[in-house]
């Protein structure tokens, strides 16, 4: 199953180094909150999500349960 940021980075374009510079982390890092293997720290999902212009809550609000 493909995460929302797989879905993102397909329907944008956008490449993921791009975004793990904008938000400060590694793009190892950064690969493995998108593929889904790893939860980013709340400041982390904060910055990614102002990067995407998105919501934490619609980025990773199913892993709440």
């Amino acid at each position: 199953m493909e995460t929302k940021l797989q879905i993102y980075h397909k329907e944008t374009g956008i490449k993921q180094s791009f975004i793990a510079k904008k938000v400060n982390l590694t793009p190892g890092a950064y690969s493995l909150i998108v593929r889904g293997e790893s939860i980013p720290s709340l400041p982390a999902a904060i910055r990614i999500a102002r990067a995407l212009n998105e919501t934490v809550e619609n980025l990773w609000g199913d892993l709440v349960k």
